[in-house]
């Protein structure tokens, strides 16, 4: 889809979303203590301890992890994520000490995972990471290869916190838990609200009809297949059709005026690419 390769590829996209990331650190989870893991958490950390800046912390730590994954996976892997982590460093140095903390640590930990998530969103729709964990578990993964990326992470994560609950107690750490759980929610459903789409199957004595009023109406495809009715044993037409999830009404609209007797299997598609819909690539 030509909108979101533009969204996807525009560095603002990034730069903002690393924007919002670093009020979620800086106003929210460093006031309360909540260390949600990756390197933004180990900066809490050090922060409490050594009173070192998060933005100097973020960046020292970074260098190392630039370094590695240059040299294992060269330049074209991390030259987005080297931006993003400069955003962040920069925000993180140029944004006040306002405190956002609510007086409830549980709605903090809430509105704290929700706008992480956001600017964490923005970030991966522009093909991009903040370095730190994330980084780490990629060059990792390069020589424990029977482990995935993921997997790597949530260990690398699940030590941060675990260093937060020796720091500031364990009753942190669980509120902490509940803010990377909403991290991760808001993230997904930013990247799958960008690609979830609708796939409906049809079966009609009237496909031709259907396909005609569909690709006039929505301009979307659709693809026929013959199919045999198990229990009757006659030919059966069966229309596939992928559409956004506004459109799906439209296309029961259609199917019900010209064949209120055809069946219908709406599903969703978790990613569709191709014409239409989402380059390759992206």
């Amino acid at each position: 889809m030509k909108k979101y390769k533009i969204i996807g590829d525009n560095w603002f996209t990034m730069l903002l979303g690393t924007a919002i990331m670093a009020v979620a650190i800086k106003m929210v989870f460093d006031p309360v203590n909540l260390v949600t893991g990756g390197v933004s958490g180990v900066g809490i950390i050090v922060k409490e301890l050594a009173g070192i800046p998060l933005w100097l912390t973020n960046m020292v730590l970074n260098v190392p992890l630039f370094l590695a994954g240059f040299f294992v996976k060269g330049w074209k892997f991390i030259r987005r994520t080297v931006l993003s982590t400069l955003g962040l460093s920069f925000f993180l140095y140029v944004l006040p000490d306002f405190n956002l903390r609510m007086d409830d640590i549980f709605l903090s930990a809430l509105f704290g995972g929700v706008v992480s998530g956001v600017g964490t969103g923005l970030v991966f729709m522009a093909r991009s990471t903040t370095g730190g964990t994330d980084l780490l578990a990629a060059v990792m993964q390069h020589y424990l290869r029977h482990f995935s990326v993921a997997q790597i992470m949530q260990v690398l994560d699940g030590l941060v916190v675990v260093a937060g609950a020796w720091i500031f107690g364990l009753n942190y750490a669980l509120y902490a838990i509940i803010a990377v759980f909403c991290v991760g929610k808001v993230t997904d459903g930013i990247l799958e609200g960008m690609k979830f789409s609708k796939l409906a199957y049809i079966i009609s004595e009237k496909p031709d009809e259907i396909a005609t009023a569909v690709m006039e109406e929505l301009e979307r495809g659709v693809t026929g297949l013959n199919g045999i009715g198990m229990y009757s044993g006659n030919q059966k037409n069966v229309l596939i059709c992928v559409v956004s999830k506004k459109e799906i009404i439209l296309v029961k609209d259609i199917v019900s005026k010209i064949d209120s007797r055809s069946f219908v299997i709406v599903t969703d598609a978790r990613e569709v690419l191709g014409e239409g819909f989402i380059e390759y690539g992206q």
